[in-house]
C-alpha cells in the first residue's frame, strides 16, 4: 500500500514537473506565430530569458519547491514578451515616412551624396538601424545608419554611393529594423521607394582636355601638335594670346585698345561629319582593367566627339550588335553631346554575333553625305576579320573609314615573354602566329584606303584623336 502511494506521489510530481515545460510551450507558440506573421523577430535577449526559464524548469525536477518559481516566471515571461511585442507593433504601424534625396545622374566610379530620411509619425522614440538599397555593383558607405528618432521628429542620413558599372539602375526600397522597448523583438520593414539613377561613363577627361587646349599642353596627354595643309581664313573671333599661338595671328590694334595680347582666331571647316559604330557583340567583351573594350571604346569615341564638336564637326552614333540598339544622327552643337552619351551609357557587350551587313545597310540608309566613319571593334577570328575588312573597303570612296582595333595586351606579353618550360614556348608561339595574322588584317585594312587605329583598350584616347586631328589637318574629307 505505501508502495502505491508512493508511486502516485512520484507520478503527481514528475507531471507538476513537467507543468513549466507545457506551460511556457502552450503559451509561447501563439505569440511565436504571431511575430512570425508580423515579420517581428526574437533578439539575443529574448533567447537568454527563455535560458533563465530553462534552469529554474531543471531545478525543479529535482526540486519540487522550485516548481512554483518556475511556474511564476514562465508567465511572467510570456507576459512580458507579449507586451513587448505589443509595443513595437504599435511603434511602427502607426505611419513611418521615408523619403530618399539623390541626383539623377551620376559618373561611373565618382561618390555621390544619397540623403534618406525618415519621420516618425507615431508618439513613441522610435530606435533602430537603417539601409538603402544597394544595385548591384554598387559600394556604399557607411553601409548602415543608427536611428533614435524622438516621437513625431524625423531623422536625416548621408551616405556616400559609388557606382561600379555604368548604365541605368532602379533604387526600389528602404530596409528598417526597429527594436522593441526592452530589446526583446525587432521588426524588419522593407518600404517601397522607388528612384532611378543613370550611370555615365565618366566623362572628367572633357574637362581635363578643354582645361589643356586652352594653356596649349595637349601634349601631356599624349595629343601631338598637327600642321594644317593650307590656312583656314574666315574669322571667328578675338581672344586672349596664349603660349605658342602664330605671332602673324596677333590683332596689334585690339592689343593696343584692351592693354592685353590678344590674338585672331580662324574658323575650321564645318561641313564635315563624324559616325561612329559600335560593336557590342561578342568581340567586345574581354575586359582589361575591370572595364570591357566596350567601356574603352565608348570613352575614348565620347572623348574624341567632344573633340569633334569642338572643331564645329557633325558628330553621330550607331550601336549594334546583331540587331540595331540606337543611332543618333550627326549633329554638332553642344547639345549632341548630351545625346551621344545617352544613346551610349546603357549598351553592354552581349554575347551574339555582330552583324556587320545590318549596321552599314542602315548607315547606307540614313547616312548619304561623305562623312568619318568610325568602326570600333575587335578581331578575333578569321571570319570577323574577312568581315570587318569587307565592309570598311567597301565604303572607301563614299565615306572616309577608321578602324579602331583593340589589342590583347596579355597576347603581345605571351609573344614577348618565349624564355622557360615547353608551355610557355609553345604559348609564346601561338601567341606570335596569332599576332603576324593579326598584322596581316591590319595590313589588308590599309591596302584598301582604310585608316586604322591598332593600339591597347586603356591608351586609345590619344592615339584616336591624333588620327581625327591628322584627317582634319589634311583635308581628307
Amino acid at each position: 500500500m505505501n508502495d502505491t502511494m508512493q508511486g502516485v506521489v512520484q507520478e503527481q510530481v514528475n507531471q507538476y514537473t513537467q507543468l513549466p515545460w507545457l506551460t511556457l510551450l502552450v503559451l509561447a507558440l501563439p505569440l511565436i506565430l504571431v511575430s512570425w506573421k508580423l515579420k517581428i523577430y526574437p533578439t539575443i535577449w529574448w533567447v537568454l530569458m527563455l535560458l533563465a526559464s530553462l534552469l529554474t524548469s531543471v531545478a525543479a525536477v529535482f526540486q519540487p519547491d522550485f516548481l512554483f518559481i518556475a511556474a511564476v516566471l514562465d508567465l511572467g515571461l510570456i507576459g512580458v514578451a507579449t507586451v513587448d511585442l505589443l509595443l513595437v507593433y504599435l511603434q511602427t504601424n502607426r505611419g513611418i515616412g521615408v523619403s530618399r534625396s539623390i541626383p539623377r545622374t551620376c559618373s561611373l566610379g565618382v561618390p555621390l551624396d544619397s540623403e534618406l530620411t525618415v519621420e516618425n509619425r507615431s508618439s513613441m522614440t522610435l530606435k533602430g538601424r537603417i539601409r538603402d538599397d544597394l544595385p548591384e555593383y554598387f559600394e556604399c558607405s557607411p553601409s548602415e545608419h543608427q536611428m533614435r528618432i524622438p516621437p513625431m521628429g524625423r531623422l536625416s542620413t548621408t551616405g556616400k554611393l559609388t557606382p561600379g558599372k555604368r548604365g541605368a539602375f532602379e533604387l526600389e526600397s528602404v530596409y528598417l529594423q526597429f527594436f522593441s522597448p526592452l530589446k526583446l523583438w525587432n521588426r524588419q520593414l522593407c518600404l517601397p521607394l522607388h528612384n532611378r539613377l543613370n550611370v555615365y561613363p565618366d566623362m572628367k577627361q572633357l574637362s581635363d582636355y578643354a582645361l589643356l587646349a586652352r594653356t596649349n599642353r595637349l601634349s601631356l596627354i599624349g595629343v601631338r601638335k598637327t600642321r594644317r595643309i593650307g590656312q583656314d581664313s574666315e574669322f571667328e573671333r578675338l581672344r586672349d594670346y596664349s603660349r605658342d599661338d602664330n605671332y602673324r595671328h596677333m590683332d596689334w590694334r585690339s592689343t593696343a585698345r584692351r592693354r592685353k595680347l590678344t590674338v585672331r582666331q580662324f574658323q575650321n571647316d564645318q561641313s564635315q561629319r563624324v559616325i561612329f559604330l559600335l560593336d557590342c557583340g561578342r568581340m567586345m567583351t574581354n575586359e582589361r582593367d575591370g572595364y570591357t573594350l566596350l567601356d574603352h571604346a565608348l570613352n575614348s569615341t565620347l572623348m574624341m566627339a567632344y573633340v569633334a564638336l569642338s572643331q564645329g564637326d557633325a558628330v553621330g552614333m550607331l550601336c549594334f550588335s546583331d540587331t540595331i540598339h540606337s543611332y543618333i544622327p550627326p549633329r554638332g552643337g553642344s547639345s549632341q553631346m548630351n545625346r551621344l552619351i545617352q544613346a551610349g551609357f546603357d549598351q553592354f557587350p552581349r554575347l551574339v554575333e555582330s552583324r556587320y551587313d545590318q549596321a552599314f545597310l542602315y548607315l547606307s540608309t540614313h547616312c548619304k553625305r561623305r562623312s568619318l566613319v568610325v568602326l570600333a571593334t575587335n578581331v578575333i577570328d578569321e571570319v570577323n576579320a574577312a568581315s570587318v575588312v569587307d565592309y570598311l573597303g567597301n565604303i572607301n570612296g563614299q565615306h572616309l573609314p577608321l578602324g579602331i582595333l583593340l589589342r590583347d595586351r596579355e597576347m603581345f606579353e605571351a609573344a614577348d615573354s618565349p624564355d622557360g618550360d615547353d608551355f610557355q614556348m609553345y604559348r609564346a608561339a601561338a601567341a606570335a602566329d596569332i599576332l603576324l595574322w593579326r598584322d596581316q588584317v591590319v595590313k589588308d585594312l590599309t591596302h584598301r584606303g582604310v585608316l586604322v587605329v591598332d593600339t591597347f583598350p586603356d591608351e586609345l584616347t590619344a592615339p584616336l584623336i591624333n588620327q581625327y586631328l591628322e584627317v582634319k589637318a589634311k583635308h581628307l574629307l
